[in-house]
């Protein structure tokens, strides 16, 4: 009897992937086998999942967690293999989708039920796959095994990541699957670690705008915000800043001075 999924590793290994993406080889027999985020078009990467796949009694869908290249670089290659379809959240995110899955659609794999949830935030699309009996979630890049998870605007949004994390929060979740790095154990503790991490970096960021001049840049504030990060990954923080400042600013926290400038919003009396 097989295990209930198999990971095999992509050979796109990053400063953004890790050591690489993880494509999975999820059910069998009754119910069906699907591949999640086909991560690369090379031969062998395909030839893995498809030696899988056959041990399962063969794919039959194609999951997609999101449109970045690590997680769809191989899908459509393997359908043209193997004549099945791809299943994402929206075109608009994944053109080659052949077909849409609305938040809450389920499918056989297994003896079990997969079901699709809508997670944005790290990016607009972003899907998690709950295997329910099991209560195994594949989170893609909602939460990753290795570090947080980039929020690059304009896909990315942290107001929709923060409510995507805590959503989960009501989820019962025995075991984590990331897109990036090893399983997660203890889901829930995990997921109140990554919320903890944004609020605490968010405290951060206004902390710094009190000590700046009114109208600094993302640039001026990254220095000061991450002290102890190597000032090469000083860009990719840029973006967090970014999608923190962006999600203040809805909130009625911050305010953009000039093209580039944020400040504190001031207190009206």
């Amino acid at each position: 009897m097989p295990s209930l999924y198999t990971i095999i590793l992509a050979p796109n290994p990053s400063i953004m992937t890790g050591p690489g993406t993880n494509s999975i080889i999820l059910g069998g027999q009754p119910g069906g086998t699907v591949v999640i985020d086909p991560a690369d078009e090379s031969s062998d990467h395909l030839d893995a999942l498809i030696k899988e796949g056959e041990r399962r009694g063969g794919i039959q869908n194609i999951l997609i967690t999101h449109g970045h290249p690590d997680h769809v670089g191989g899908a459509a290659a393997l359908r043209e293999r193997l004549h099945i379809p791809i299943l994402a959240y929206n075109r608009r995110g994944v053109s080659i989708a052949d077909e849409e899955l609305a938040d809450g659609a389920t499918l056989p794999v297994g003896d079990d039920t997969l079901r699709a949830i809508h997670t944005p935030g790290h990016r607009f699309d972003h899907l998690c796959f709950y295997l329910e009996r099991q209560r195994i979630l594949f989170a893609g890049d909602l939460i990753s095994g290795i570090t947080t998870n980039v929020i690059a605007p304009p896909d990315g949004d942290m107001f929709d990541y923060m409510h995507s994390l805590q959503r989960l929060q009501f989820l019962d979740i025995a075991t984590i699957v990331p897109g990036h790095g090893p399983n997660i154990a203890d889901a829930q503790a995990k997921i109140t670690e990554y919320i903890n991490h944004r609020r605490l970096r968010e405290q951060q960021i206004l902390q710094v705008l009190e000590t700046l001049p009114r109208g600094s840049t993302i640039l001026e504030m990254v220095p000061a915000i991450y002290t102890d990060v190597d000032p090469k990954l000083h860009p990719i923080a840029a973006w967090s800043v970014e999608a923190h400042l962006l999600k203040l600013e809805k909130e009625g926290l911050v305010e953009r001075i000039g093209d580039k400038g944020w400040a504190l919003v001031e207190p009206t009396i």
